[in-house]
């Protein structure tokens, strides 16, 4: 069984073209699915759209939890074995869902639609932010990676399931579930697809939603394998002290170690061997 998830805030203006669409996509495959809308505590009439679809399970959440929140609800609730997550505002193609569940049943263990262009409110911060975003976290996992945090995926429910209690309930989530797959070896593909013009308004802050970004990929990273965080900062501190002492040496014209110096060599060390015991941590932990 396919399981779709839709977290959903305040969405009166697609969701119903939503529904009628993933129905129409759904239907012409022939699998057997579920479709599962969790509201997050909207204030609009999305709710009341939602139940007037036969066949759409709504959970509903008290308050504004996160969309995150409201994903993990989602994937907690499914009864099928594949999990495909699309937001509820229409920026997705749900055209685009048979061709990401096909890469799963050949192997992948999460598929991605990699939007071809950046779009939303704040256009000129958002893109250059998530490009270094993207970066940082395509190193620290040793993978290239298309999109981050495209809302339309596919994934394995028992792997995601793994991973529910690291994960936010922010914007972050599906940043920090691609890294976690890719961080534990698993397969990810990513497949290229549009990305529409949202209808409504967006939730996405871009300041505290970038900051939480940014910092969920580092600490995402430092618990899978923090070695990929302390070892580059080590190595920048020793290459700094070691240009100081050359240049202290030829500065006095004699071997001569100022406490700076010192204090650069000794804090190197330092950060390394936190990072050595961090790893020691990490992997007796994950054993």
């Amino acid at each position: 069984m396919i399981s779709v998830v839709i977290p959903m805030y305040n969405e009166e203006a697609a969701i119903a073209d939503e529904l009628r669409g993933l129905r129409q996509t759904l239907d012409a495959t022939g699998w057997p699915y579920e479709i599962i809308v969790v509201d997050d505590g909207s204030t609009d009439r999305s709710a009341e759209i939602v139940r007037g679809f036969d066949g759409v399970r709504l959970i509903q959440h008290p308050y504004n939890r996160g969309t995150g929140a409201a994903r993990t609800t989602g994937i907690q609730a499914a009864q099928g074995e594949i999990v495909v997550m699309i937001d509820a505002d229409g920026t997705y193609p749900h055209q685009a869902i048979p061709a990401l569940v096909a890469e799963i049943e050949k192997g992948s263990c999460m598929a991605i639609g990699a939007r071809k262009r950046e779009s939303g409110t704040v256009r000129w911060l958002r893109a250059p932010t998530k490009w270094f975003i993207r970066q940082l976290a395509s190193y620290l996992t040793a993978t290239r990676i298309p999109d981050l945090n495209s809302g339309l995926r596919v994934m394995r429910r028992d792997l995601a399931l793994r991973y529910l209690h690291i994960l936010p309930t922010t914007h972050s989530w599906v940043g920090t579930i691609t890294i976690a797959f890719l961080s534990d070896g698993y397969p990810v593909t990513w497949i290229p697809i549009d990305y529409y013009p949202r209808k409504g308004k967006s939730s996405f802050h871009p300041i505290a939603d970038t900051y939480n970004y940014l910092s969920l990929v580092i600490r995402s990273v430092m618990y899978f394998n923090p070695l990929k965080v302390f070892l580059p900062v080590t190595l920048i501190l020793l290459v700094t002290a070691a240009a100081k002492l050359i240049r202290d040496i030829i500065y006095y014209r004699g071997f001569y170690v100022p406490g700076v110096t010192l204090m650069l060599v000794l804090t190197a060390i330092q950060v390394g061997a936190i990072g050595l015991l961090a790893d020691l941590i990490v992997k007796r932990g994950r054993n």
